[in-house]
């Protein structure tokens, strides 16, 4: 059995409230118009952690041995997620969170020890289930390498085809725009935006760009096709990090049932993501 067995099951329950002036903040650090209502994604941004800043880690990550099990291993991320939204939550609503550790996996591979722990998350806007999620998070063993950052163009090969894409969206992330997103969701993981902490301690290139920030723009690249509240079911997983002030392309191609991701100015995949659009 493993040591971290008696995490399984464990619970919390964190409640919070949506302002339209926070919901603004979040579209301004997309670069999106003001529109009515919550965008799909924002519920990243609801029932956060709130440890005391003296309480964090080196990295900057909530102590270990919390409401997660404390694995043994530097390096945690936030490596995939499925949602399914069931419901579209309102503005001014009373949003109650509870999340369960439904699984832990132990696994090795080329980089060495894994740890992967699942957790639940069941999302309600005035008590009426809204968003269900099950979220992967990842722990791993440091790095030993500096990878390079990668080239802004290809300098090998053909350059990008985007022509099979049904519809595309460049922008490039800058420090602001994971600035922002730190603090709209409270995520004070150091890899974000202090770059010689990324750089020295853990051997990034340069500022990493956050994985749910990627899979929000993704979301606010099918509401920019579709319209709000235009999905049912959206899933993603990162498969490469990607780093501030390098373009990043957003594509999407489907009717009902989408295939998206994110390609690095390197024709490099970034996101995996799926969706479905939903019926109503």
């Amino acid at each position: 059995m493993s040591e971290y067995s008696k995490w399984l099951g464990r619970n919390e329950v964190k409640s919070d409230t949506i302002s339209k002036a926070a919901v603004t903040r979040f579209q301004a650090t997309l670069d999106t118009s003001p529109v009515e209502g919550v965008p799909q994604g924002f519920h990243w941004c609801l029932c956060l952690p709130d440890i005391a800043t003296d309480d964090l880690g080196l990295d900057g990550h909530p102590p270990k041995g919390g409401f997660l099990p404390p694995i043994d291993l530097p390096r945690r991320m936030w490596a995939a997620s499925v949602v399914s939204f069931l419901s579209p939550i309102e503005m001014d609503a009373k949003i109650e969170r509870s999340s369960t550790v439904t699984n832990i996996t132990e696994k090795s591979g080329k980089s060495g020890d894994l740890v992967f722990v699942d957790v639940e998350h069941v999302t309600r806007s005035n008590t009426i289930e809204a968003i269900r999620e099950q979220q992967t998070i990842v722990y791993r063993e440091a790095t030993t390498t500096r990878a390079p950052l990668p080239p802004c163009s290809p300098e090998t090969g053909d350059p990008i085809d985007l022509s099979e894409w049904d519809w595309t969206r460049t922008l490039m992330p800058k420090t602001t725009m994971l600035f922002r997103y730190s603090a709209m969701t409270f995520n004070s993981h150091r890899i974000h935006y202090d770059l010689p902490y990324a750089r020295d301690e853990e051997l990034y290139p340069g500022l990493v760009v956050h994985g749910p920030l990627m899979a929000t723009l993704l979301l606010d690249h099918c509401a920019r096709q579709f319209g709000r509240d235009a999905l049912s079911q959206f899933s993603y997983k990162g498969v490469s990090p990607a780093f501030a002030d390098q373009p990043l392309h957003l594509v999407g191609r489907g009717d009902k049932e989408l295939e998206l991701c994110v390609i690095g100015a390197d024709n490099r995949t970034v996101v995996k993501a799926s969706a479905v659009r939903s019926t109503d």
